[in-house]
């Protein structure tokens, strides 16, 4: 079985990831059972991003390494908050608390924008390293189409689940059940990519 570790200390994130790859006969491993610190994100792309944090892992560890980086762009402002997502309204809070702050910033910058021009997208990448000096990383994307309503709704999810509109089930991210919320998502759609072309 190859080991495989997840640029990752999000212990959802890898339990998700493992039971959707559970099929390819892999033990994907949190990069939180070893020591070391996260890699500095300081690419200007989602997909720069992944391919950091797969790569330090991989280099860290000497693991073939899988990593993601994920976000929200909303087309009225520009593609903000893009790959500052995570960390929109500052970086000196709880992961409670930086989602509401997040969630805030954006309806208040959105405030005066008409629904219809309220377009966003989640956009989510995977990379896959064999190794940390692999000249061709696997890279699989994915991208949920909404739009951003006008004040937070629902109970489930995480971070912009309760602003994020999803036409097809008219209603909230964060309105969804997550088994639902699992088979239409950005990651989800990045992960089936990552099946149909595993390479080991």
């Amino acid at each position: 079985m190859t080991k495989i570790v997840l640029a990752s200390n999000n212990q959802g994130k890898l339990k998700e990831l493992q039971e959707t790859l559970a099929d390819l006969k892999l033990e994907l491993i949190s990069q939180s059972e070893f020591d070391f610190p996260e890699a500095v994100e300081d690419g200007l792309s989602f997909v720069e991003n992944a391919i950091i944090k797969a790569r330090h892992a991989a280099q860290q560890t000497g693991l073939p390494a899988l990593a993601d980086d994920s976000g929200l762009e909303v087309d009225a402002l520009n593609g903000e908050p893009g790959i500052y997502s995570a960390r929109y309204a500052g970086t000196n809070l709880s992961r409670d608390e930086n989602d509401a702050a997040n969630n805030r910033l954006l309806l208040e910058k959105l405030k005066d924008i008409p629904a219809a021009e309220r377009t966003a997208r989640f956009q989510c990448v995977i990379a896959f390293m064999r190794s940390a000096n692999d000249p061709m990383p696997l890279i699989c994307q994915g991208s949920w189409e909404g739009t951003i309503l006008f004040e937070e709704k629902g109970k489930f999810g995480f971070g912009y689940d309760s602003v994020f509109y999803v036409p097809s089930h008219a209603c909230a991210s964060a309105e969804l059940a997550p088994a639902i919320k699992n088979t239409l998502s950005h990651r989800f759609q990045a992960i089936q990519e990552l099946l149909q072309r595993w390479p080991l």
